[in-house]
C-alpha cells in the first residue's frame, strides 16, 4: 500500500512539472541567433541540400557520436543479458508451425528492396529527408522480416559484430581526420564539397551517414537476432 501511495505521488508530481512546462511553453516568434546562422549558412558552408543532415553530423557530430555508442551499449546489453540466461545451445521445447505461402514469397521478395531502400536511404541523407539512423533501422526491418517468416534462422553473431565494430572504427577515424586536414571533428570539408544538389557532393558526410547506417542496422539486426533466439529456446 506504502508501496503503491509513493508511485502515485511520483506521478502526480510529474504530471504537475509537465503541465506547468506546458503552461508556461512559449513558442519563438522567430529564429534564435543559432537556428538563424544554421538556416543563412549551413548550405553554403557544408554542402549539404538537407540542413538537418548537416547539422547532426557536422557541427553537432560529437552529440552523434554519443547517440551511436548509447546505441551499442544498448545493442551490448541486451545480448549480455540473454546470454546469462543460459538460452545458447538449448533446443527449441516446442514446434514451431510452418510459415504461410504469403509471408514466405512475400518475404523472399520484399528483404532485397528493403535493404536497397535502406542504403538509399542513408546514401542520399545530404540530399532528402532521411540519414544513417532511418536507413540502419530500415534495413534492420528486413532482418525481422526474416526472422518473422523463419524464426529459427540462424545469424552469425561474428558478421555482425564486425560490421558494427568496423563502421564505429571508421566513423571516428573520419572524425579524426576532419581534425588533422579540416576544421574539426568530422568536418565534412576534408572532401571537396562539391556542386549542392547532387549526390557526390556535401564533402564526407555520405561516407559518414554510410558507416553510421551500416553501424545502426548492425546494432538493431544484433538485438533482433538475440531476442529470436531467446524466445525460439
Amino acid at each position: 500500500m506504502i508501496k503503491r501511495f509513493i508511485v502515485l505521488l511520483f506521478l502526480l508530481a510529474l504530471g504537475l512539472i509537465f503541465t506547468q512546462l506546458l503552461v508556461e511553453y512559449i513558442p519563438d516568434s522567430e529564429l534564435n541567433l543559432t537556428a538563424h546562422y544554421y538556416a543563412e549558412h549551413t548550405a553554403q558552408d557544408i554542402g549539404a541540400s538537407n540542413i538537418v543532415t548537416a547539422i547532426i553530423v557536422t557541427y553537432r557530430g560529437l552529440d552523434t557520436l554519443g547517440e551511436v555508442t548509447v546505441l551499442f551499449l544498448t545493442a551490448a546489453i541486451v545480448g549480455l543479458l540473454l546470454s546469462k540466461g543460459n538460452y545458447k545451445g538449448k533446443s527449441l521445447q516446442r514446434q514451431l508451425p510452418q510459415s504461410g505461402e504469403l509471408l514466405t514469397t512475400g518475404s523472399h521478395l520484399l528483404v532485397p528492396l528493403i535493404l536497397l531502400l535502406g542504403a538509399y536511404v542513408f546514401i542520399n541523407g545530404h540530399l532528402t529527408p532521411g540519414g544513417g539512423f532511418q536507413g540502419g533501422a530500415i534495413i534492420a526491418s528486413a532482418i525481422l522480416l526474416i526472422l518473422l517468416t523463419d524464426p529459427l534462422r540462424k545469424f552469425s553473431h561474428t558478421l555482425i559484430a564486425t560490421i558494427e565494430a568496423t563502421s564505429g572504427l571508421l566513423f571516428l577515424f573520419i572524425g579524426v581526420l576532419g581534425m588533422i586536414y579540416a576544421g574539426g571533428f568530422l568536418d565534412n570539408r576534408l572532401l571537396p564539397v562539391g556542386e549542392l544538389g547532387t549526390l557526390f557532393s556535401a564533402g564526407a558526410i555520405p561516407f559518414i551517414y554510410s558507416l553510421i547506417g551500416l553501424k545502426v542496422g548492425a546494432e538493431f539486426s544484433s538485438m533482433l537476432v538475440n531476442l529470436s533466439e531467446t524466445e525460439g529456446s
